[in-house]
């Protein structure tokens, strides 16, 4: 709340009233200071809509994605029409968006649907489940024109020189290989048996995977060339046991069938670096610089990536938060988002019950939503630094899955509409 300095009182003799009534020359003053007072507490109380609403050119029960390179939209699946891939450009100022292009989608059989658009080095990449097998599929479109460049098997990952990994797995036996990103050519391909697993190695463009063999073997492959680098027998005594496997930063863990055992091996030499005893262990994943063990009925012990030793421990929370520097946040059983350091454990702040949107951008603000008293979706940037929740606006009724790309929300309504928010904090 702001201040007005009305006047100041002075030491010194105070005169003696007179008999009249002095003129109101003070009262106007008085009076709009007050009222401009009343003004900034309300201002304070409910946030201001500052956005503009630009509604997105989309059919009922259409999909819409954000992305780095605008919007794009994918046209519910039906019997008889044909379904279209459509991309829009975002705005640059306040105006409509402006479609730029938008090509027919290839039949998709069985398809559980489209589970994003990435926009990457000049192409758009639309990845979807076929039902029947489980095995991913991916369609490349030239982020320009939206030609289609090539239709393959797998999942899509970048590579740290520039090539692109897909990873063929699903209920039988799969394969992870490299393409040329332009025309989709395989140069070359590693199997994956039945029951085996990838992990990849690397924060946003990957340098080498990992391959887990049901019988225990872990490979080590380069992603260049796919050459095998190293490998270990992990299970050399019981062949049966079966084993929750990941890459952890440097490392790969083996999580045992008991829930109990954590086994760490350096990712460069595959050599056994450490043994952890933590019972109930769901898993374990890398937490900035150090590691994040979930249990499963809610905790969080964090380790000490070199030795194993617990750093911390904290109950009623779970899944992997967001790291922000040297913070962690962490969601509660209730939706309650709660911030730490990421060091010690200390609670630095409680933000209170948010949905934490998905980011385009891992470095876009962390944007909260959950549904107000009067059915309007209340929105708030979650300041890990600042320990603080802070509402932005209250966005209509009806409005939900909700997207987040720096300060642009795209959001569904009930209907059947599709909008972009762009939100000016």
């Amino acid at each position: 709340m702001s201040i007005i300095e009305l006047g100041e009182v002075r030491d010194g003799t105070v005169p003696e009233p007179s008999g009249r009534r002095p003129p109101a020359v003070g009262r106007p003053l008085r009076c709009a200071a007050v009222l401009l007072l009343a003004l900034i507490v309300l201002a304070g109380a409910t946030p201001l809509a500052r956005r503009t609403v630009i509604p997105v050119p989309a059919a009922p029960r259409a999909t819409a994605y954000l992305s780095a390179g605008g919007v794009f939209v994918v046209d519910p699946s039906t019997p008889t029409e044909d379904r279209h891939l459509t991309a829009y450009a975002l705005p640059a100022a306040n105006g409509d968006v402006r479609r730029r292009w938008q090509m027919p989608l290839p039949g998709a059989g069985n398809s559980s649907g489209f589970v994003g658009a990435r926009v990457e080095r000049g192409l758009v990449l639309l990845t979807e489940m076929n039902t029947d097998d489980g095995v991913w599929e991916t369609v490349a479109f030239d982020a320009s024109t939206g030609g289609q460049r090539w239709r393959l098997a797998g999942f899509p990952s970048w590579t740290a020189d520039g090539g692109l990994l897909l990873n063929a797995f699903g209920e039988g036996s799969g394969a992870v290989s490299r393409v040329a990103p332009d025309t989709g050519l395989v140069l070359w391909s590693v199997p994956v048996p039945t029951g085996g697993y990838v992990s990849y190695h690397g924060d946003d463009v990957v340098d080498r995977f990992v391959l887990f063999r049901q019988n225990g073997e872990v490979q080590v492959h380069d992603a260049t060339s796919g050459r095998l680098l190293r490998s270990v027998d992990t299970l050399p005594g019981d062949r049966s046991e079966s084993q929750q496997q990941h890459v952890a930063g440097e490392l790969v863990l083996l999580l045992g069938a008991d829930r109990t055992r954590l086994e760490a091996y350096g990712l460069s030499e595959l050599d056994r670096r450490w043994t952890a005893e933590l019972p109930g262990l769901a898993f374990a994943a890398r937490c900035g610089d150090l590691l994040c063990a979930f249990k499963e009925t809610g905790g969080i012990a964090v380790l000490d990536p070199a030795t194993g030793a617990v750093r911390w421990a904290a109950t009623g929370e779970q899944g992997i938060g967001v790291v922000r520097a040297d913070r962690l946040l962490t969601s509660g059983l209730d939706r309650r988002q709660i911030v730490r350091e990421l060091a010690t454990g200390r609670v630095v702040a409680e933000l209170g019950r948010w949905d934490v949107l998905p980011r385009v951008r891992p470095d876009d603000p962390l944007i909260g939503v959950r549904p107000g008293s009067d059915g309007r979706l209340v929105v708030a940037e979650l300041d890990l630094a600042a320990g603080r929740s802070r509402i932005i606006d209250m966005l209509p009724r009806g409005t939900n899955n909700c997207q987040a790309s720096s300060w642009d929300l795209l959001c569904a309504r009930l209907d059947g509409s599709t909008a972009l928010f762009r939100l000016r904090p």
